[in-house]
């Protein structure tokens, strides 16, 4: 996911740099959008992985 918000970045800088402003501003948007939901799910796979591990560790006590 964030290659796509990366690629699309990309996108909207060499459309901008061309005169296209509504391609860029589309562009960047979705940038925005998949940059947001890459960071939402990596906090909670983080979240998910720190409460994995005292689960493990309470299943071994």
């Amino acid at each position: 996911m964030l290659k796509y918000a990366i690629i699309f970045a990309i996108v909207s800088l060499i459309a901008a740099a061309l005169g296209f402003g509504g391609i860029a501003a589309g562009a960047a948007g979705i940038a925005k959008l998949l940059f947001g939901l890459f960071l939402v799910l990596a906090v909670v796979f983080v979240v998910l992985a720190i409460m994995g591990v005292g689960a493990a560790k309470n299943a071994l006590k």
